[in-house]
């Protein structure tokens, strides 16, 4: 059995994603003492500019959290939490590229 090329660097996209949207919401988290959230934006002013990349790289970990909170809490349908999986791994695969080719650019 062989994998495609292309499904691997999906694959390593999908899992640097994850990890690094753990990471960066962790250390926001370890940072500024706060929880990382979708309501970050609704500060207003210089603090929600700037954390809008905070919040566009966490998306994956943000999304799966509050869903899988929502599961426990709330009793929501399974429906809706593979709804949420599905398009946080989508999110993560784009931003993992984003930061896969980062690492690729700053790498001499």
């Amino acid at each position: 059995m062989t994998i495609e090329p292309a499904a691997v660097e999906v694959l390593k996209a999908l899992v640097v994603g994850f990890a690094f949207a753990g990471l960066l919401a962790s250390a926001f988290e370890l940072f500024t003492a706060q929880r990382a959230d979708f309501r970050l934006l609704q500060a207003g002013g210089l603090f929600a500019v700037a954390s809008v990349p905070v919040v566009v790289f966490s998306a994956p970990f943000l999304i799966l959290r509050n869903t899988v909170r929502g599961r426990r809490i709330e009793g929501r349908p399974i429906v809706f939490v593979m709804l949420a999986s599905m398009i946080a791994s989508i999110w993560s695969i784009f931003s993992g590229r984003v930061v896969l080719d980062l690492l690729q650019v700053l790498a001499p």
